[in-house]
């Protein structure tokens, strides 16, 4: 099965940039990065704070059906334009990863479809080889391919 979100990862940089395109008008795209209930479908985690404004915060958390906590992450909003642009921060509790910078920018290609730009920057090239190994590509693509399959039923 082809995956449909590309990510690009020159050697020896400490960046990569995720791009995907969506059936969805770009309002709708970026209703799937702010509004929880919306994050929480296609993310499969728990909101537990999502602030959605210059020097907002977020915090996620993933638990198992007894209640262990598998995945826990938060981060600094540092700007928001609606349907263009955030700018945040994101780091995994627990992982050993640093925090990573991500500027996420939504575009509109035509009235019923949009293109969604993140480009991460990493603390070092390492530290971006370290996140690669994980099943980084895999699990970005599962995950926008929810994104697409629930926001189509908000159309």
């Amino acid at each position: 099965m082809e995956r449909k979100t590309k990510i690009h990862a020159e050697d020896g940089k400490q960046d990569l940039t995720i791009t995907r395109e969506f059936d969805l008008p770009v309002a709708l795209l970026f209703r799937a990065y702010t509004e929880a209930g919306i994050v929480e479908q296609w993310m499969g985690t728990k909101v537990l704070k999502l602030e959605n404004k210059q020097h907002g915060g977020y915090q996620f958390e993933t638990s198992d059906p007894q209640g262990s906590v598998l995945f826990k992450a938060h981060g600094t909003i540092h700007d928001v334009v609606p349907d263009q642009k955030i700018v945040r921060t994101f780091e995994m509790d627990s992982a050993g990863f640093d925090a990573q910078l991500e500027f996420i920018d939504f575009e509109q290609l035509s009235p019923g479809t949009s293109k969604l730009t993140m480009h991460i920057i990493y603390r070092s090239p390492a530290h971006r080889e370290q996140q690669l190994k994980l099943p980084f590509a895999y699990g970005i693509n599962m995950a926008h391919d929810q994104l697409q399959n629930i926001v189509n039923k908000l159309k």
